[in-house]
Parts: C-alpha cells; sequence; structure tokens
C-alpha cells in the first residue's frame, strides 16, 4: 500500500495541540505515536510532535529502530 503524502505544514497540524493525531517524521517517514505514553500532550523530552525530528535524533539515547513499534501513515515531502 502506498502511503499518503504530506507537507511540513500539514505534519505541524498532528502535533498534539492542534488536532488529536500526535505525529513526527524520520527519514521522511511520518510516524503516529499518539498512542505513546512517552508522546503525551505532543512532548517528549526537549522534542515537539508535529516536526521531522531526523536532525534531532542524532543525540538521541536510542536508535531508529524506535520508530519500528509505530504504525507508518505517511511521507514527508
Amino acid at each position: 500500500m502506498e502511503l499518503q503524502t504530506y507537507t511540513k505544514q500539514q505534519l505541524a497540524l498532528r502535533n498534539g495541540q492542534d488536532k488529536p493525531q500526535i505525529w513526527v517524521a524520520y527519514k521522511g517517514v511520518i510516524y503516529d505515536v499518539t498512542e505513546s505514553r512517552l508522546w503525551k500532550n505532543g512532548k517528549h523530552y526537549e522534542h515537539w510532535a508535529g516536526q521531522d525530528l531526523t536532525e534531532e535524533l542524532v543525540d538521541a539515547p536510542h536508535t531508529d529502530a524506535v520508530f519500528e513499534k509505530f504504525e507508518r501513515v505517511g511521507m514527508l515531502v
């Protein structure tokens, strides 16, 4: 199944504040982290949902494998 594409502006609305969905992007893929207790209210430590976290993950204490447990909802264009 081909994933729908979203712009950065559309992704920004899925921040847990403007819309109920909490999404983040990583390496061009958008993941739904709404159900994660670590993303309550769209915030995870100093990171905010609704944006591309590719560059920020360099400093994270975990690898990108953390995204494997989340549903892929789209591609960032």
